[in-house]
């Protein structure tokens, strides 16, 4: 008989991915399904992204977490209820044969690393659960509807599971079956559509997305008309000016439907409010840079929290990023202030800078991360990747 591994460890990343039709509110809080359907795009994980190692031991005496080098409470029921998923559909799809499957009953180490703020409205819940449940179905070798058993992690998990435009669909059952992630289009499929992410704050946000949601849920008339009379046309028209490649209606679209979504959090008693003064001058400049050129040539979305998500096309990528930093000119860390895809520095045109509505606000954006549409999941197959040690415990960084 050959003698056995001492460990077993699978590493992946993950995405994360940004809501243009928002998902806000819940049906079923235990099996996380929404009360309306959902539309999202897929970030690049070159430029941000959660990396998990996931491995198994007969040595290791319980199962452990670490997030960002510090040991988490494994017992977090999000997070059991995904482990039990995972080794149920190990359980099923072995039923009985053994094979070079790793034994069920030896214990897991998961550790986690996120390279964007955690819990700063970056969806970094999402890209975790995703590279979670990804990392644990390689290591179990599961391969059924992966999406339904991230949505039990964080609802937008699920559309993580899935490289370019995703929707994520409500469904009807109580069981929560149907309420999968699909895919609208592929990454591939608009290749000079440019994604910004504006770093306002880097803070933990003041009302945390899951009691944020509840409370709109209970108290909220606007939310219930939303989701019942709003959502269902707009998840419609933004897959069709997807698939037509149409920036405007995109654009405005993704525009209204963040508005609503904030809207709903005011209608919300008590009010939650996750803008703060700057997202509210980008959301101007935005208004003010399509009113010059007579078109809609940036549109910005913001999830629940004050940083902002612009969407652009590659042509007018670097001019946006250069009126930016007009308005929000750096402070000291010129070079941190970019990061991700390259930028051109672009002179403005005078009759721009006077159409620019405000005085300049040094140091309102921390820095910008320039990015585009990308993949889902993928396996890491450096085992010099590992985030944990030949002894199951996290490496130190190197």
């Amino acid at each position: 008989m050959a003698a056995e591994k001492p460990l077993v460890a699978v590493t992946c990343t993950a995405p994360t991915n940004i809501a243009v039709i928002k998902y806000w509110g819940k049906r079923d809080e235990k099996l996380i399904l929404p009360i309306n359907s959902s539309l999202s795009v897929t970030l690049h994980q070159n430029q941000l992204k959660t990396t998990t190692t996931a491995a198994i031991s007969r040595d290791f005496k319980e199962d452990r977490i670490w997030l960002n080098g510090k040991e988490e409470d494994v017992g977090h029921p999000r997070l059991q209820s995904c482990l039990r998923e995972i080794r149920r559909l190990a359980r099923k799809r072995r039923s009985g044969s053994e094979g070079d499957s790793v034994p069920l009953s030896y214990k897991v180490h998961i550790a986690s690393v996120n390279d964007f703020p955690t819990a700063a409205g970056l969806a970094s819940s999402a890209a975790g659960y995703a590279c979670l449940v990804y990392t644990l179905a390689q290591l179990y070798g599961v391969e059924s509807e992966l999406s339904e058993v991230a949505r039990q992690g964080s609802g937008s998990a699920c559309r993580s599971m899935l490289g370019g435009f995703v929707q994520w669909l409500m469904g009807e059952r109580p069981d929560g079956k149907d309420s999968i992630a699909q895919q609208v289009a592929p990454e591939s499929h608009w290749p000079e559509l440019r994604v910004l992410v504006l770093v306002v704050s880097a803070e933990r946000k003041p009302v945390g997305s899951t009691a944020g949601m509840q409370t709109s849920v209970e108290t909220s008339s606007l939310l219930k008309f939303r989701a019942e009379s709003v959502v269902p046309g707009r998840m419609a028209e933004m897959a069709q000016c997807i698939k037509e490649r149409d920036f405007e209606g995109f654009g405005q679209l993704t525009m209204k439907d963040s508005n609503q979504f904030h809207a709903t959090c005011l209608d919300t008693f008590p009010p939650i409010c996750y803008l703060n003064d700057t997202s509210r001058q980008i959301i101007s400049l935005v208004h003010c840079f399509n009113a010059h050129y007579g078109k809609t040539k940036v549109a910005y979305t913001f999830d629940a929290g004050p940083n902002a998500v612009i969407f652009t096309l590659e042509d007018t990528m670097d001019e946006f990023v250069a009126v930016i930093k007009q308005i929000f000119p750096p402070e000291m860390n010129g070079d941190k202030f970019l990061k991700g895809l390259p930028v051109e520095p672009v002179e403005l045109s005078e009759e721009l800078k006077s159409a620019l509505p405000m005085e300049p606000c040094p140091g309102g954006i921390r820095y910008i991360i320039a990015t585009q549409v990308g993949p889902g999941p993928q396996v890491l197959q450096d085992p010099q990747q590992h985030l944990l040690g030949p002894d199951g415990l996290p490496q130190p960084a190197s």
